[in-house]
């Protein structure tokens, strides 16, 4: 039965993340990506993202996948030289992805230590990349 009231879905509470190796994941995330560790419950291990957590688990089963997550930063070109720099590896460098009205979107895509593609992603103003 409806009542009327439509759901919005227009807020992130937490993304799950497939990985092979626990251990091996945390120590990415944290180290690495310099994410906020905030507590392990069995093999879970959970993050914060600017408000986001972020839920790293084992796959139950070997052929499920993962979603590609967009981390917003404001500086891309800063963020991929110095991600780099600390050892991620990356599948592509800084691109502009499309003009918007008021902003160019620049995204670059990188790897986890478990094979996941991730993307980092900036809106820039035309003219400051």
């Amino acid at each position: 039965m409806s009542t009327g009231t439509q759901v919005a879905l227009n807020s992130i509470g937490q993304i799950a993340i497939i990985v092979k190796d626990v251990s091996r994941a945390t120590t990415f995330y944290r180290d690495k990506l310099g994410m906020k560790y905030l507590f392990a419950a069995g093999n879970l291990v959970f993050f914060d993202c600017g408000g986001v957590r972020l839920m790293l688990d084992k796959a139950e089963k070997p052929e499920i996948g993962t979603s590609i997550i967009y981390f917003r930063v404001a500086d891309i070109n800063r963020a991929h030289q110095q991600m780099r720099s600390d050892g991620v590896e990356f599948v592509d460098e800084p691109h502009l992805i499309a003009r918007m009205p008021d902003h160019d979107l620049w995204m670059t895509f990188f790897r986890d230590s478990e094979g996941n593609l991730l993307g980092l992603m900036s809106e820039v103003r035309a003219g400051n990349v």
